[in-house]
């Protein structure tokens, strides 16, 4: 590969002793910032014996040689013994946690645990089994299958079928531990100038989502195709009553035509004022 090349194609590694969640995402933040590059990423989790941290050092250095430029290595590995190996291999690598245990360790008077899978290993009882109901009440109260158990709702999605409610609840649940169900606003409920009947009690509850007619009508498409239900005209209508139906009940919502399922989550959570359950808490 040429040095032009490499300017516009790299590889990237992402090593964990665990799941590889955390590298992957503060690695992925990182890589957002530079633009023009096409990015080949390779994830290898589990990485938590000095065997396994061979085999990958060796990867790396054949990845790099088929290349023709160093590979980027982002790191949350634990293990010294590991990371040593990993550290002989030719590549750039970026260490999470050795950037900034370090100078912890010396703000907080303090040695760290250097304790494999903290971020996300099932620490907490009572937190893990929080992460688990929120997902099963999620699946439960999906599509408004059941309004049994709005009640206990944290949070009620509404939108247009396809705008985004299914998983957004599941990411509130997985990642924050929140209770959120979501109701499908329904070409039925276009009859009436006021809210379902079935939503109307748990109003302070609901938060909407929309997007644009013509990314409803795009991804309408791939599920029905040339459909009334997915016809540009039915998304505008749909659309346009929805907007009325928010301003009208004074119903906070959030675009989802070009923002990501995290960007969202956390802007309903602020939003709304619920509290986050995060890993470990």
């Amino acid at each position: 590969m040429s040095t032009e090349t490499c300017k516009k194609q790299r590889t990237v590694f992402y090593l964990s002793d665990r799941t590889g969640i955390t590298v992957e995402t503060l690695g992925h933040s990182l890589l957002t910032q530079f633009d023009g590059i096409k990015w080949r990423k390779i994830s290898i989790p589990f990485l938590d014996s000095e065997e396994k941290a061979k085999a990958a050092a060796e990867q790396i250095n054949l990845t790099g040689k088929q290349d023709g430029c160093r590979p980027l290595v982002f790191s949350t590995l634990i293990d010294p013994a590991v990371r040593s190996l990993i550290e002989r291999a030719d590549c750039a690598i970026y260490d999470f946690f050795e950037s900034f245990i370090d100078s912890m360790e010396k703000e907080l008077g303090q040695q760290s645990s250097h304790a494999i899978g903290r971020s996300h290993g099932v620490n907490n009882n009572a937190s893990y089994t929080k992460r688990i109901a929120a997902v099963n009440f999620a699946q439960t109260n999906d599509d408004g299958i059941s309004a049994k158990s709005f009640a206990e709702a944290d949070i009620i999605l509404v939108g247009v079928s396809r705008s985004g409610k299914t998983p957004t609840c599941l990411y509130l649940a997985l990642q924050y531990g929140i209770y959120a169900a979501n109701y499908p606003l329904t070409e039925e409920d276009m009859d009436s100038s006021s809210l379902p009947s079935i939503i109307k009690p748990f109003k302070n509850k609901l938060f909407g989502l929309t997007i644009t007619a013509e990314q409803l009508h795009k991804i309408r498409q791939e599920r029905k195709p040339n459909s009334r239900y997915s016809s540009l005209n039915q998304c505008q209508q749909e659309l346009q009553w929805q907007q009325s139906l928010y301003q009208r009940e004074k119903i906070p919502y959030i675009d989802t035509t070009a923002t990501s399922i995290e960007e969202m989550a956390t802007t309903i959570l602020n939003r709304s004022g619920l509290k986050r359950q995060l890993y470990g808490e």
